[in-house]
């Protein structure tokens, strides 16, 4: 016992090693990928707290991440010295705030209602942010919002603007912890009733559990989360537009990593996005049509590997136990 946790550490310690030396191992462009992995990452994560914890498909989870990429851009536009942090707040609110309000609605459904519901607020919210000009900048989006550096008062002052490396360490610290606590949120009580929601709803209602307000509480952490995720991303580009935030693409991204990754896994969308982020770096050297690509590699995995990557290590690692136990025994 004393020795796996000794491996863990030692395992924890190099990959925080690798991530705070990334910027000067690989240089500015592929730093720049890695944040677009992170937060795409920290999005897929968040959209699975709804699909594979609690079994509620969303088709239009795109729209608490363009809020909370919209609600910090629009802070940072209008509300002149605003700190870094509140800047993020912002954006993080506007993803709750607008789940609050679709919030009593959705939770009452589930299945094809709940997903086709999802797309409908969606689509809505698109064509609302393309008629609202004046603040929103319609198809141009917001850009050139000024970027405020990360300062604790008396003790430090990071600039991010013009900055890739100090961004970068913001971005994965930010992004890092809401992994975290989506991971601890899994872990509590409260997460045994996802999976008992998706499982066995009448057994949940029985125990008494009041699954509307269960699913609430559930459906707003992952509409923050996605928030952070698009708060984030909005920092990083500097430009907020409704196809890059709000459009469809948008919201079958994280629905892909999922898939890619492993439904049944906490962290199977995050190697979803992993891969997703491998297959455009490498296909984008040779066509534009990426997602002809992604889209084929998708249907082969619903086809031949429904778990996902995490199902498929999975079972290589099952396979190979009992190939060990085998061996064991005939010696």
């Amino acid at each position: 016992m004393m020795i796996g946790q000794i491996k863990a550490w030692i395992l924890w310690a190099v990959f925080i090693g690798f991530l705070l030396a990334f910027p000067k191992l690989f240089g500015i462009y592929y730093t720049n990928v890695f944040v677009t992995f992170a937060v795409f990452a920290v999005f897929s994560v968040s959209l699975n707290l709804l699909l594979g914890y609690t079994g509620l498909l969303s088709f239009g989870h795109a729209m608490y991440f363009g809020a909370g990429g919209y609600g910090t851009a629009l802070a940072l536009k209008y509300i002149s010295g605003l700190p870094l942090l509140p800047a993020l707040g912002f954006g993080v609110l506007s993803a709750v705030l607008l789940a609050m309000i679709v919030c009593p609605l959705v939770v009452r459904v589930s299945g094809v209602a709940f997903a086709m519901i999802h797309l409908a607020f969606a689509q809505f919210l698109y064509v609302l942010v393309l008629r609202m000009r004046g603040i929103t900048g319609g198809e141009d989006g917001i850009a050139n919002f000024p970027i405020p550096a990360f300062t604790i008062p008396g003790l430090v002052s990071f600039e991010m603007r013009g900055a890739p490396e100090n961004f970068y360490y913001f971005a994965i610290i930010v992004l890092g912890l809401s992994v975290l606590l989506m991971w601890f949120f899994t872990k509590t009580p409260f997460g045994q009733i996802q999976v008992g929601i998706r499982d066995n709803l009448k057994r949940i209602e029985y125990m008494g559990f009041k699954v509307p307000h269960s699913k609430a509480v559930i459906y707003l952490v992952s509409a923050s989360f996605a928030g952070v995720a698009g708060s984030v991303y909005a920092l990083f580009n500097n430009l907020v537009s409704p196809d890059g935030y709000l459009g469809l693409m948008v919201s079958f991204t994280p629905i892909i990593n999922t898939m890619l990754g492993g439904i049944a896994s906490f962290f199977g969308p995050m190697w979803g996005a992993a891969i997703y982020a491998l297959i455009e770096e490498f296909f984008l050297r040779f066509t534009d049509k990426v997602e002809l690509v992604i889209g084929a590699i998708f249907i082969l995995v619903i086809m031949y590997a429904p778990l996902g990557f995490s199902g498929f290590v999975m079972k290589v690692k099952l396979k190979w136990l009992l190939f060990k136990g085998q061996r064991m025994r005939k010696v």
